[in-house]
C-alpha cells in the first residue's frame, strides 16, 4: 500500500481534530450554561441538581471539525429521583422535568430559545453549535437481598435506564488498551475521528449515515492498529468495519446490556455506512498498484474525504523543489562563469591581478554575466 503516513497525520492535525481554541470556547459556553441552569432552577424554586457532566464525543474527545461549526455538545444534568416529585408526591414525568430545565435555561438574549427534544433540552448558539442537555435522575433502591443499588435514568419519552458516564469510561479504557501509542490522544481515538470525518464529509450523507456513537462502537470492535502506518491502520479498519456490516448491521450498546444503537436487523444508517465504505475502499484500490504514483495516492485520499488537502501538499512540495533547483542552478552558473573567466585569462597570458574591470556596467536584465 502506497505510504501516506505523514500526509494522514498532517490531515488529522490540520483538518480533522478539533482545535484547542474551539474546545476552550465550547468549555466556556458550557460552564456559563451550567451556571444559568443552576440560577434558573433556584429562581423558579425547583430542586438543585446534584451534578453536571459532559458526555458523548466532547467528553471522549472524538469531535471532528465542521466548516459551519455545527457541533453537538452533550452536557448532562443529574437530579435525585426523590427530589423530582409532583404536588401530590408522585414522580414527575420526563416531559415535565425537561420543561423544568428548559424554563430555567431560558434567556431573552438567545436568538433562538431553548427547546425540549426527545432525549434532551437543546440550547442554540449563533456561532453554529448547540448544547444538548440530557436530564437524568439518580435512582437508589434496595434489591431482594436488602442491598442498595444505584443507577441512572434518562428523561426520554419515558424514564429510560442509561449509563452516560460509563460510555466515556468505556471508550477511554478501549483507547488505552488497544492503541499502540499515546500520541495526540492515541491511535484508536484518531482512527475514530477519521471515520467520523469520512461520514460527515458530504452534507448529503449526514442524516443518512451511521451516527458518531455507532461509528465509535464499530471502530472499537474492528480497529486494526499499526504504529508505523497511520494510513494503513485507517484503511484496514475501514475494511474490517465494512466486512463486519456485511453480515450484521446491528450494533450493541457498549455499556447497557441488551440495548441496541440500531433500529433492527436492516438498519438503514448502518447499511448506508457499509455502502459508502464499499465505495471508498474501491477508490483506494489504486494504492496497491505497484506503479502507483504519489499524485495518484493523494488524489485517492482526497476523493474519499472530499477535500483537496492531500493534493495541495504535493503542490507545496513541487514549489519547494523548484525553488531549491533554481537556487542550485544559479550557484552552478556562477561557478561555471568564474571557471570560464579564469581559463580565458590564463590563455591570454594575464593573471588575475592584471585582469581589468568590465568596460560596461553590469547587465541586470537577467544574463548574470558579471554577477
Amino acid at each position: 500500500m502506497y505510504n501516506c503516513h505523514d500526509d494522514m497525520i498532517a490531515y488529522h492535525d490540520s483538518k480533522v481534530t478539533l482545535p484547542e481554541a474551539e474546545r476552550t470556547e465550547m468549555r466556556d459556553r458550557r460552564n456559563t450554561n451550567r451556571q444559568r441552569l443552576k440560577d434558573g432552577l433556584k429562581r423558579d424554586g425547583e430542586p438543585a441538581p446534584i451534578g453536571c457532566h459532559s458526555q458523548g464525543s466532547y467528553a471522549m474527545r472524538t469531535m471532528v471539525q465542521h466548516p459551519a461549526k455545527d457541533y453537538d455538545i452533550d452536557d448532562g444534568v443529574y437530579f435525585r429521583k426523590e427530589d423530582l416529585k409532583g404536588p401530590r408526591g408522585a414522580d414527575r414525568s420526563p416531559a415535565d422535568v425537561k420543561e423544568m430545565v428548559r424554563k430555567a435555561l431560558h434567556d431573552d438574549k438567545f436568538t433562538r430559545p431553548p427547546e425540549v427534544r426527545t432525549n434532551c433540552v437543546r440550547v442554540y448558539y449563533n456561532v453554529g453549535y448547540h448544547v444538548d442537555i440530557p436530564v437524568y435522575r439518580k435512582v437508589t433502591e434496595k434489591n431482594i437481598f436488602g442491598q442498595e443499588e444505584t443507577w441512572y435514568e434518562l428523561a426520554s419519552t419515558e424514564w429510560k435506564r442509561s449509563d452516560p458516564l460509563g460510555v466515556t469510561n468505556w471508550f477511554n479504557d478501549e483507547n488505552q488498551r488497544q492503541s499502540p501509542d499515546s500520541n495526540n490522544g492515541g491511535q484508536l481515538r484518531r482512527v475514530t475521528r477519521y471515520q467520523k470525518a469520512f461520514a460527515g464529509s458530504r452534507e448529503s450523507w449526514r442524516l443518512r449515515i451511521a451516527s458518531g456513537f455507532m461509528i465509535t462502537k464499530l471502530v472499537t470492535e474492528r480497529y486494526r492498529p499499526n504504529a508505523a502506518r497511520e494510513d494503513q491502520a485507517l484503511y484496514d479498519t475501514m475494511v474490517a468495519i465494512r466486512d463486519r456490516l456485511k453480515w450484521d448491521l446491528e450494533i450493541d450498546h457498549p455499556t447497557v446490556p441488551g440495548e441496541k444503537l440500531t433500529k433492527g436487523p436492516e438498519d438503514a444508517q448502518s447499511r448506508f455506512l457499509k455502502d459508502k465504505l464499499d465505495w471508498a475502499i474501491d477508490e483506494l484500490e489504486v494504492l496497491f498498484d505497484p506503479g502507483c504514483t504519489r499524485k495518484q495516492a493523494l488524489k485517492a485520499w482526497d476523493k474519499v474525504f472530499s477535500t483537496d488537502f492531500f493534493i495541495n501538499r504535493l503542490s507545496v512540495e513541487d514549489s519547494k523543489e523548484k525553488s531549491a533547483s533554481q537556487g542550485a542552478g544559479l550557484g552552478t552558473a556562477a561557478a561555471v562563469g568564474a571557471a570560464v573567466g579564469l581559463t580565458a585569462a590564463i590563455l591570454s597570458g594575464r593573471n588575475s591581478a592584471e585582469a581589468r574591470a568590465p568596460d560596461k556596467p553590469v547587465d541586470k536584465r537577467g544574463g548574470g554575466r558579471y554577477a
